[in-house]
């Protein structure tokens, strides 16, 4: 599941605190950096949920369409048979006239 693999949620980013240096970075730059990130992380959660919603919705509609179809039930005729069984009903209902 991708929910395994990810391995720092938004709210973790936000509330990450880093150890100032004496030549560190400018606060406010990692600041800005870190809410761009943010808004991404939460962007492609949304996304990824909807799309694990349609999924399982997709999903759900092939399962009831498959249901609604009846499956095909072979005979075992081949067109042999049917010339065959085709040949004794003309000589059923015709009779010696079909042959005379």
């Amino acid at each position: 599941m991708l929910s395994d693999k990810i391995r720092l949620s938004a709210k973790e980013i936000l509330e990450k605190e880093f150890k100032t240096g004496v030549r560190g970075y400018k606060q406010e730059e990692v600041d800005k950096f870190l809410d761009i990130i943010i808004k991404d992380y939460e962007t492609f959660s949304q996304e990824i949920e909807e799309l694990q919603q349609e999924n399982l919705r997709l999903k759900k509609q092939l399962d009831e369409v498959s249901k609604k179809q009846q499956p095909v039930q072979q005979t075992g005729t081949t067109n042999f048979d049917i010339l065959k069984r085709l040949s004794n009903l003309e000589k059923h209902v015709f009779g010696s006239k079909l042959y005379d």
